[in-house]
């Protein structure tokens, strides 16, 4: 849906429209804007407000209005423009809200520290409470929300149009249907709605590839789809009922509340044959006074949940449910207190692991509307909530997420793609992003099987991941790891050299190939020492800290030392002759507990180890006291050595 439309930004504006105090020096076009404005025609408000600041008129209404006018049609740039100048010429006048639009504005420009000043003063000028809350409770919010990501990976999906697409809902195993901008013919001609000028909705039914993506685009058939709008579908579990939003339209008749606007509705839908909807009737809690939309059923069938700015709301919408009973009639509503703010919360969806996922511009985020997810309890409420990140979310507006958790594939709505308020929402495939590592291991001088080799995955900071594999027949081992991450393949067997490879995944879903040939060594079966082959490692100039090259060899002594259990080393540590005696013997000291410590840490016993520093005393080469020696032939005697004791 364009990121204008009046159906997911409906909740925007209502229960904000400022009441007109007219002033002498008003002219008549402000007059004729502020009459548009109060009938949501935004646009056709804009344009007159532009014009009456261009002749030189501007007033904190006048910024209000105006910046609302970009504001409730998502478009974040031009809403910031006023919304600044508001706060900077009409500090005093300006409403705590005001502020709070303005930050969420600066933050989907990507301008955060800008952002998180104009929440400190929203907060400061006493706004909405629970907004408040979440803001002081969290000042590393974005740290936050990069750690706790889910790796996706997105694309737009085919069945798009050149309008607004959103609001997709699962119907069946392999459809979809969505509300689309698409050509709406009214008495003949293209109808637009006053709010944005754009397409009044349609449902509309799409396939499902092997691969996810949304094809063959057809209208839904039958009564459902009207002159005015239609979106975000839900079915029931034997897929011959639908619930959806509408506006408040039926039986050719529409409705209207005091100010003469037409509210949004949830209607029910019967499918009569195999494609065909009829039967509308509407839910009995739906009001000419308020909306009511974005209807989703929970997993038992006997909870509808959806988002409504009736009264009781907190904030602009919030999420509530009514109990379905099992004659078919409605309980009262509920609000889901544990997750409204004071500001949008909208288009709920349960998947299939009962997590309830919603979109909200009233919690920390990355601008816009971010999509939430919240595992509900046996009581169906929710718990922890948490923002999914990127790239499920952006700067912009990202709502109408549904997945299937065990496909690992979904799909969301985003207007991302551009700067402007009015790029069309688009719906993008979400693709938990992931990698099947695997590999053979193979003998380096032969090419034969290496069946019993053990396989361990480690990370960039050398902890392992995941338990080792022995290898079988085929000598092939398999784990599924993230994207765009590295890792350390490991692979060890009896006779053979160890042998690691290091391994970059990318940052879409494919397998890669780590396979791994160790080279022979001519060991007698019980010569560990010889098996093992354990490597010195080597310290920087007068310093005694494990280096990130000396971390990788002790990582495979650490390896070593938990395939052996009887495995007792002892570490000699030493230093080049440079600075006296003392010093020198001193500093190998710290060397040798520096490297006992590290495999300590790690969980080797300290009964297994011991260690001793020996100064300068055994140097490997020349470079003795008044011997002119290269920086790399002194680095040859800054080293730790490893001692297998009997």
């Amino acid at each position: 849906m364009n990121s204008t439309s009046p159906i997911r930004s409906a909740f925007i504006a209502l229960g904000f429209l400022l009441s007109l105090q007219l002033g002498h020096a008003q002219t008549t076009q402000l007059n004729q804007a502020n009459k548009e404005y109060d009938k949501y025609a935004y646009i056709d408000a804009q344009k007159v407000y532009l014009q009456v600041v261009k002749d030189g008129y501007v007033s904190a209404e006048i910024y209000q209005k105006l910046g609302n006018t970009y504001f409730f049609n998502s478009d974040y740039k031009d809403a910031a423009k006023w919304y600044g100048r508001l706060v900077s010429d009409y500090a005093e006048e300006a409403e705590p809200i005001y502020y709070y639009r303005y930050a969420l504005a600066l933050k989907s420009l990507g301008r955060y520290e800008e952002s998180d000043q104009m929440m400190a003063t929203f907060v400061e000028k006493g706004g909405a409470t629970k907004i408040a809350t979440n803001f002081k409770a969290n000042p590393d919010y974005l740290k936050d929300i990069a750690f706790g990501a889910i790796d996706y990976e997105l694309s737009k999906v085919s069945a798009n149009t050149a309008n607004s697409d959103f609001g997709p809902a699962y119907f069946g195993e392999n459809k979809v249907v969505f509300a689309s901008a698409s050509d709406t013919i009214m008495d003949g001609k293209l109808a637009v709605h006053e709010w944005n000028n754009q397409p009044y909705l349609d449902l509309f039914i799409a396939d499902m590839d092997a691969e996810g993506d949304l094809i063959n685009l057809k209208r839904l058939k039958g009564d459902v789809n009207t002159k005015y709008h239609e979106s975000n579908p839900a079915f029931t579990q034997d897929l011959r009922h639908m619930y959806f939003t509408r506006n408040n339209f039926i039986d050719g008749k529409r409705g209207k509340d005091k100010t003469k606007t037409i509210r949004l509705k949830i209607y029910k839908a019967t499918l009569s044959g195999e494609t065909f909807w009829t039967n509308i009737q509407e839910l009995p809690f739906n009001s000419d006074d308020y909306s009511v939309a974005h209807p989703t059923l929970s997993l038992d069938g006997k909870r509808l949940y959806f988002a409504s700015d009736m009264p009781g709301t907190l904030g602009q919408s919030d999420i509530w449910y009514v109990t379905i009973n099992e004659d078919g009639t409605y309980g009262d509503p509920v609000n889901v207190t544990e997750i409204n703010t004071e500001a949008r919360e909208s288009f709920p969806f349960i998947s299939e692991s009962n997590h309830l996922y919603f979109s909200s511009d009233g919690r920390a985020g990355l601008g816009g509307l971010d999509i939430y997810m919240t595992p509900l309890n046996e009581n169906g409420l929710p718990t922890t909530i948490t923002n999914l990140g990127e790239p499920a979310n952006s700067e912009k507006d990202d709502f109408g997420f549904i997945v299937r958790e065990s496909k690992k594939i979904g799909y969301l709505s985003s207007n991302r793609d551009g700067d402007a308020g009015f790029t069309n929402d688009e719906i993008y495939r979400v693709r938990q992003c992931e990698i099947t590592l695997e590999g053979v291991i193979t003998d380096a001088g032969t090419g034969e099987l290496l069946p019993g080799a053990r396989v361990q995955l480690v990370d960039a900071e050398n902890n392992p991941v995941g338990e080792p594999v022995i290898v079988g027949d085929d000598a092939k081992y398999s784990f599924v790891v993230a994207c765009n991450t590295q890792y350390v393949v490991r692979a060890d067997k009896l006779d053979y050299e160890p042998a690691e490879r290091i391994v970059n995944t990318p940052d879409v879903t494919s397998v890669v190939d780590a396979s791994l040939a160790l080279i022979g060594v001519p060991c007698a079966s019980n010569d560990l020492g010889c098996k093992l082959d354990l490597q010195p490692i080597y310290f920087d100039l007068d310093r005694f800290n494990i280096r990130p090259d000396a971390a990788v060899e002790l990582a495979k002594i650490l390896v070593a030392m938990q395939q052996y259990p009887e495995l007792v080393i002892h570490i000699e540590s030493h230093t080049d002759s440079r600075a006296t005696d003392r010093y020198n013997e001193i500093l190998s000291e710290r060397r040798a507990q520096s490297t006992m410590a590290w495999l300590v840490e790690r969980g080797i016993a300290p009964s297994r180890l011991s260690a001793k520093g020996y100064g300068e005393t055994r140097l490997v080469n020349q470079c003795a006291n008044g011997v002119e020696c290269s920086e790399e032939e002194h680095q040859l005697n800054r080293r730790s050595m490893f001692i297998i004791q009997d």
